[in-house]
């Protein structure tokens, strides 16, 4: 009975342990089918997740659209550029941009602080101001898309400079402006400059240069008012315009040696005798109403190199290239050095209370010959510093012109007049490609394309680089 019982304890403890393996294993399927029909609920699917909780660097640049209406704010690397766009109808150059060391790019350069779009309408604030002292005539002709500041159509122009309306067929010589390399200088701000100078005189006295010059500050004065003319001497060459809504004046002087002097030439400069040339007597011209003036800018140089006779208390002391006459040959460096003494010596004593500028006398760009000789400058693009070298004679001018200004603004200084130099020498030479040359005539070439014509690489079309000068004068004005 014992083993029997073993047997059947035996059995069924075996049947027993075979139900239970077999409820386990259906339990494990059941809850393996459970599972996998639940991982559409449990196991999210990263691909459909719109906002990852993390960015990851993708090893390919990854392109993301956005609407249009949602802003990007985008990150650059500091050493790669961005290309600027203008609106074309924008000034350019209205918006200040950083000071770069070559007056040239070749392509944008990025600024560290943002530039905005939004040019302010008060000219002055455009440009920063100037810190320190400047050198305002060491510089580079920098491009200017803005464009001259009046046209052709300026009636102040005489024929002889309106080199666009004479048929000059290149225009690249307007894109450019004066840029001093320590320091930014705005454009002329003509509307500025009338309101400052309301109930005021200016005077540039000087030969045709100064006409030249007067011209170029008229014209762009008259974007803002019309100026009218109000007197004229017998030849025209010494005027006076007037601004009615500003009661301001401009008057150009007749002067060329600031001394006076005995000319026996046409309008065309052909002589038929020597300049006679008194060293101890300023022209009475500019001496007799200089104290109306509170501004005026005096100039002179190129009429010393002409054949001249010189005289001293009325007796004849001397002359420059009269091979003729029996005469002692004194130089134009001679007469030059003593009547600019003289003007200057007169100027710094005379209690003057307005301020003087004397502008340096301007090179010509004559190359291949002189002006009576086929000399020609058919340049069409400001050279750079160096490229172009003064003439010598230019050097015997410029040397004493500095030298003279130098010891009259010591005495100046002294005796408080307020005496500037206005040294245009530097950027001048720079710009062999601002003058009329043949175009100082009508459409030399139209019906013989190698007509011989006389060609003027002195005086400067208008409009021209002769605008800057405007620019650097009223920055003087301004600043002191």
């Amino acid at each position: 009975m014992k083993l029997s019982w073993n047997l059947s304890f035996n059995h069924k403890h075996k049947h027993l342990v075979v139900k239970f393996v077999v409820a386990i294993l259906l339990m494990g399927i059941a809850l393996r089918l459970f599972f996998s029909t639940s991982t559409g609920y449990f196991s999210p699917r990263i691909e459909e997740t719109p906002f990852p909780e993390k960015t990851v660097a993708a090893e390919q640049p990854i392109s993301v659209q956005v609407p249009p209406d949602e802003p990007i704010s985008v990150k650059v690397p500091q050493d790669e550029p961005i290309p600027v766009r203008f609106p074309q109808d924008e000034d350019q150059d209205q918006i200040p941009l950083p000071r770069k060391e070559t007056p040239f790019p070749e392509k944008t350069v990025v600024s560290e602080s943002p530039i905005s779009a939004e040019v302010p309408e008060n000219g002055q604030d455009q440009i920063p101001p100037l810190k320190g002292e400047c050198d305002l005539f060491t510089g580079d002709w920098v491009p200017n898309t803005s464009g001259p500041a009046y046209n052709e159509s300026c009636p102040i122009i005489e024929n002889p400079q309106n080199c666009i309306r004479n048929g000059r067929p290149d225009t690249g010589y307007l894109y450019w402006r004066w840029n001093p390399r320590d320091c930014e200088i705005p454009k002329f701000d003509p509307e500025r400059f009338l309101e400052m100078m309301r109930n005021k005189a200016w005077a540039l006295i000087g030969d045709s240069i100064s006409r030249n010059h007067v011209q170029s500050l008229l014209c762009m004065l008259s974007t803002v008012e019309q100026a009218v003319q109000v007197y004229h001497d017998k030849d025209y060459r010494s005027r006076r315009w007037h601004f009615p809504s500003y009661n301001f004046s401009v008057s150009v002087i007749w002067s060329p040696f600031l001394a006076k002097a005995a000319i026996f030439e046409d309008y065309n400069g052909v002589a038929t005798s020597e300049v006679e040339l008194h060293l101890d007597k300023l022209d009475r011209t500019w001496v007799d109403q200089f104290h109306s003036w509170e501004y005026m800018v005096i100039s002179t140089g190129k009429w010393f190199l002409k054949t001249a006779i010189y005289y001293e208390n009325n007796e004849v002391l001397g002359c420059h290239y009269c091979p003729k006459r029996n005469l002692t040959e004194l130089g134009f460096d001679f007469s030059y050095r003593k009547v600019l003494s003289f003007v200057m010596d007169y100027l710094v004593t005379s209690d003057y209370k307005g301020m003087i500028f004397f502008r340096t006398s301007t090179p010509d760009h004559f190359e291949n010959g002189e002006w009576f000789n086929g000399g020609n400058c058919e340049r069409t693009a400001p050279v750079k510093e160096g490229e172009v070298a003064l003439k010598e004679v230019h050097k015997i001018l410029r040397r004493i012109e500095l030298e003279v200004l130098e010891k009259a603004a010591a005495e100046a200084s002294k005796s408080g007049v307020n005496l500037k130099l206005l040294d245009l020498v530097p950027l001048s030479l720079m710009r062999p490609d601002g003058h009329p040359g043949p175009y100082r005539h009508y459409h030399p070439f139209d019906h013989d394309k190698n007509a011989k014509v006389q060609t003027d690489c002195l005086h400067w079309c208008l409009p021209g680089p002769i605008d800057s000068w405007n620019d650097i004068l009223m920055e003087m004005v301004v600043n002191g």
